[in-house]
């Protein structure tokens, strides 16, 4: 069933995605060359704990950690640990959510860790861009396939290739919702758009082939073939008045795509898409 938000619950939900949006943000300053990714997961439940939310992903199904913390060929849910540190020229996905006043805020973003391959620096740009025309769809009579291929197509235009086996979905007081929402998609097909409705729209986007597998830790997802793959997500609610991103603080819904950078000021304008 699809939860139909009102205006005063959309309101409702902003705090927790500007938490969300604030860790995130912070956890970006601190990729470095060196740096463990056990203590981006502390610093992470940590400030959400401090701001007086709760970490969405610890305990969600058993994962044990506060963010997924994904490199390189690794899409989603990478396990942060204290033997796996970060080197120059990662691109690291960072995945996190809080929970504040039972609202969930939940927001993705792939960081350049020191200096990229040109490869990689193409194709994090580009699925941050898949991100931005996902959302200009997410308006009141359109689909979730108008979403999906406005993802597609941008990346397969570009030579990249779609993940299937993960998608977005619909956020609220539970972090996966009702309708799914692929990356991939024919215009006008499936669940039709309306004001109210909240998702996370988060494309996954690879170097190479879009096949993956499970890793043993039964968590973490890399890609068949060992190309790269970037994942950027923000949570949105549809309006009449267009889309609006909930996962967005002062500084706005967008980070900077450099690990170890301080945040700076987004245009207004970019708290909507």
């Amino acid at each position: 069933m699809i939860i139909i938000k009102t205006a005063a619950e959309i309101e409702g939900m902003k705090p927790a995605g500007a938490l969300s949006k604030l860790v995130l943000r912070h956890v970006g300053t601190m990729i470095r060359p060196g740096v463990e990714t056990l203590e981006l997961d502390r610093v992470a439940e940590s400030i959400i704990r401090m701001h007086g939310g709760k970490p969405a992903f610890k305990g969600y199904g058993g994962f044990p950690a506060s963010i997924c913390c994904s490199i390189n060929d690794e899409i989603v849910h990478g396990i942060p640990t204290a033997t796996r540190v970060l080197q120059d020229g990662d691109i690291v996905s960072i995945d996190t959510g809080a929970v504040v006043n039972g609202w969930v805020g939940d927001n993705a973003w792939t960081f350049s860790c020191g200096t990229p391959s040109t490869a990689d620096k193409g194709l994090c740009e580009i699925t941050r861009d898949c991100l931005k025309a996902g959302i200009e769809q997410a308006v009141p009579g359109n689909c979730v396939g108008d979403i999906g291929h406005a993802v597609q197509t941008l990346a397969e235009a570009n030579g990249y290739s779609v993940i299937r086996d993960y998608v977005g979905h619909g956020v609220g007081h539970e972090m996966h919702e009702e309708p799914n929402v692929p990356n991939y998609g024919k215009p006008g097909r499936g669940v039709r758009l309306q004001a109210g409705m909240v998702i996370a729209i988060e494309p996954m986007i690879c170097l190479k082939g879009y096949e993956s597998r499970v890793l043993p830790n039964r968590w973490t997802v890399v890609t068949k073939d060992g190309g790269t793959a970037a994942h950027y997500e923000n949570t949105l609610a549809i309006t009449n008045d267009g889309p609006v991103i909930l996962t967005a603080d002062e500084e706005g819904p967008w980070c900077p795509m450099q690990g170890g950078e301080a945040p700076t000021p987004a245009p207004t304008s970019s708290q909507e898409a």
